[in-house]
């Protein structure tokens, strides 16, 4: 081949190469890999009204085996067996047609006491402050909207054991005066007993609020001096003359007789 056309040949290739290289796209530019965006953790799920239930059981109704269950209210427990309370409830919700709801305080609530409060207290003070939490009547949780305050307990009504109860939405607020909590979760619920989880012991405003100081006592009056009393001279029985009336009429004529006798002797003379 002539080298004329040798070069010809290779313009001719290298023409080709050229558009070519010119029509084809240009490479895209190379992209990061899409990054995921970071989810914020979830939010804890809200506390449950209702809480983690005991299932009933057949038999009579035990609160202190549903408590038992439960496994976090030990201190009510013993103070319901300590003041027989639990008798008391056993025959009211198996022999009677009554119910009965209980604000139970778990052991998280008796911690929050001070020391020594119920050590400080008397048997007949505790037996008051179980009762207190418990009212002779079923209230389901949509009854607390309609109650009628103050709430009788089994430790009675009135200023002594005022216990209000309010709601808010799906809240049970519980007041006593001392003590302002809420209902945090249902222990147990049927047709006749309600067991409510409370998180801060119900105390009575009259038992744990301290009594004024007894007024000091007047003193004693200053005994009266004695005063004399009135001389009264006691009456003088009159003297009986009688007998000096006699012995002078008798020495009168004693006289006169000696008298005439000596009259007469001296005419004689």
């Amino acid at each position: 081949m002539k080298p004329q056309s040798l070069f010809s040949f290779s313009l001719l290739i290298l023409f080709f190469h050229s558009k070519t290289f010119a029509q084809s796209p240009a490479a895209a530019p190379v992209q990061a890999p899409p990054v995921a965006p970071v989810k914020a953790p979830p939010a804890p799920p809200a506390q449950s009204p209702s809480g983690v239930q005991v299932a009933a059981s057949p038999g009579p109704l035990d609160v202190v085996k549903i408590l038992g269950k439960a496994s976090h209210f030990t201190v009510f427990v013993r103070l319901l067996k300590s003041t027989q309370v639990d008798r008391e409830l056993f025959l009211q919700l198996n022999n009677t047609n009554n119910g009965a709801t209980i604000f139970a305080p778990s052991d998280g609530a008796f911690s929050g006491l001070k020391g020594g409060t119920l050590n400080s207290l008397t048997d007949g003070d505790k037996i008051e402050l179980v009762k207190f939490h418990i009212v002779p009547t079923f209230i389901s949780t949509s009854q607390f909207q309609t109650v009628s305050n103050p709430v009788r307990t089994l430790a009675g009504a009135g200023n002594r054991f005022a216990l209000n109860v309010t709601t808010a939405g799906n809240l049970v607020n519980i007041t006593t005066g001392l003590t302002n909590t809420t209902i945090s979760g249902t222990v147990y619920t049927d047709s006749r007993l309600a067991i409510y989880q409370v998180d801060r012991v119900l105390l009575p405003l009259d038992m744990f609020t301290p009594k004024p100081p007894s007024p000091a006592p007047s003193p004693a009056p200053a005994p009266e001096k004695p005063t004399k009393a009135p001389i009264v001279e006691s009456p003088v029985a009159p003297k009986d003359l009688s007998g000096a009336v006699s012995l002078i009429v008798y020495d009168y004529l004693l006289f006169e007789h000696f008298a005439v006798g000596l009259v007469t002797a001296m005419v004689s003379l």
